[in-house]
């Protein structure tokens, strides 16, 4: 095997040790956090669970003020911004939804490095998100 095939495969092989997180945004990390938050919960209806998601997730990342929109719809999305309010990035992900419904959208405006708290309640055998702040 020679040419661009080898060098992907070799690559792909030096890269997955890395693991998934080291190539995420901070939509993709809550997302995993989310799915970590509610395997840990009851399995009997009325179960509940809070998860503390710290923000900025890694360094550098969403330094400002940053928004969050968990969505009834399917979407997951960050907001990141700078000091002035301008938007310095923004990441969405829908993984989180193989884990958990959404009972009805939630935005949030978080300040500057201050954590999210999304609070979950098993339903009908599934974990919903019924309260964030």
């Amino acid at each position: 095997m020679r040419g661009p095939r080898r060098i992907a495969i070799v690559l792909a092989s030096a890269l997955a040790p890395a693991g998934c997180g080291a190539f995420t945004d901070p939509a993709t990390r809550l997302a995993y956090d989310i799915e970590e938050a509610t395997s840990r919960m009851g399995r009997e209806d009325g179960a509940t669970t809070t998860l503390v998601h710290p923000m900025p997730s890694r360094a550098g990342e969403c330094t400002g003020p940053y928004r969050v929109q968990l969505d009834e719809a399917d979407a997951l999305v960050v907001w990141c911004y700078d000091g002035t309010g301008k938007t310095v990035s923004s990441h969405g992900t829908t993984y989180h939804r193989r884990f958990t419904e959404t009972e009805r959208t939630l935005i949030l405006t978080k300040p500057a490095g201050s954590p999210l708290r999304i609070r979950f309640e098993r339903r009908s055998g599934r974990p919903v998100i019924v309260a964030a702040s």
